[in-house]
C-alpha cells in the first residue's frame, strides 16, 4: 500500500481560529524529533551491523519519521509565521546528539534495543491519537491521523524483528521489562526537553532541562484520556512478554492514567 506523502494532508482546510498555542508548542518541539530520526536509523544500522534485512527496515522507517517532522513543522509555521523550523532544528542538533558510531546496543542486547524501540513506538502512537482527538483544528488532527497509524505500524514492525532475535538471544520477560522501564524512564530526559527549548525559546534563552521537561510534560500529559493509556500499557506489556489484557493491565493503566493527570495539574500550578 502507497505510502502518504505531504501533498496528502488537506492543507487548504487550516483554521486558525481553531489552533491552540498550547498545542502549537509540543508540535514544534515533537517536530524536532522527529525530524531527526536520521540519526537513529545510522545508529541502528550500526547496532545491526550484520543484518540487512533489519537495516533497510530502520532506514525505511527513518524515512517514514523525517516526514513525520516536515508535516508537523509545515502545520507548526501555518499556526506561527516566526516559526523558524530550519533554524531551530540547527539548535536542536548543536544541543542533542546521540551516539550514532556505536557498534553495541546501549540496551545490553539487540533484543534489549528491539524492546526499547517498541517501547518508543508505543509512546508516540499513543501520544498523537490523543493529540489527534485533543486537536480541533482540522489539518492537525489529520496529520496526527496518518502519525499515529505509522507509530502502530512501526511498533509491529519492531515487535516482528524482537520475536526474531528473542529465539536467538532467548532474553526473559525480567530483562525485557527493566529495559522497558528504563526507556520509559527516558521520556524527560534531554531529547524532549531539549526539543521544546529549542522550538520554543530565544536562542539567547539559557537550556534548563527540569524547566523545559517540565513545561513539554505539563501540556502533553493533559491530552492524555483513560483509553490512550490502556492501549499503550498492553503495547509494553505485549513487548516484555507479559500478557497485554490480565489483571496487571488493570493495575498499571489507571495508576499510570492517574500520574500523568496529577503531574499535568501540578505542573500547571506551579507555572511550568
Amino acid at each position: 500500500m502507497k505510502h502518504w506523502t505531504l501533498d496528502d494532508i488537506p492543507w487548504e482546510r487550516f483554521d486558525r481560529s481553531r489552533v491552540n498555542p498550547e498545542i502549537v508548542k509540543v508540535v514544534k518541539a515533537a517536530s524536532m524529533v522527529e525530524a531527526n530520526g536520521g540519526d537513529y536509523a545510522t545508529y541502528l544500522c550500526n547496532v545491526f551491523h550484520d543484518d540487512p534485512l533489519f537495516q533497510q527496515a530502520a532506514r525505511d522507517w527513518a524515512e517514514e519519521e523525517v516526514q513525520h517532522g516536515a508535516a508537523l513543522a509545515r502545520w507548526a509555521a501555518l499556526a506561527d509565521p516566526d516559526f523558524d523550523f530550519e533554524a531551530c532544528f540547527k539548535r536542536f542538533r548543536e544541543g542533542f546528539a546521540i551516539a550514532v558510531d556505536a557498534n553495541r546496543s546501549i540496551r545490553g542486547s539487540r533484543s534489549g534495543e528491539l524492546v526499547a524501540r517498541c517501547i518508543v513506538e508505543t509512546g508516540t502512537s499513543s501520544y498523537y491519537t490523543a493529540l489527534m482527538e485533543a486537536t480541533d483544528e482540522p489539518v492537525l488532527k489529520a496529520i496526527c491521523r496518518n502519525i499515529a497509524a505509522d507509530e502502530l505500524r512501526h511498533y509491529k514492525l519492531f515487535y516482528s524483528h524482537l520475536k526474531r532475535y528473542l529465539a536467538i538471544e532467548k532474553v526473559g520477560p525480567l530483562r525485557r521489562l527493566l529495559v522497558a522501564l528504563g526507556r520509559v524512564a527516558e521520556t524527560e530526559d534531554d531529547e524532549l526537553a531539549y526539543a521544546y527549548h529549542a522550538a520554543n525559546e530565544p536562542p539567547d534563552h539559557p537550556y534548563d532541562r527540569k524547566r523545559c521537561s517540565r513545561a513539554y510534560a505539563r501540556r502533553a500529559y493533559g491530552y492524555y484520556r483513560m483509553r490512550h493509556v490502556e492501549r499503550a500499557v498492553a503495547m509494553v506489556l505485549k513487548a516484555v512478554g507479559l500478557n497485554p489484557t490480565g489483571r496487571l493491565n488493570g493495575i498499571l493503566a489507571p495508576w499510570a492514567y492517574r500520574f500523568m493527570q496529577f503531574r499535568s495539574t501540578r505542573l500547571a500550578r506551579m507555572g511550568a
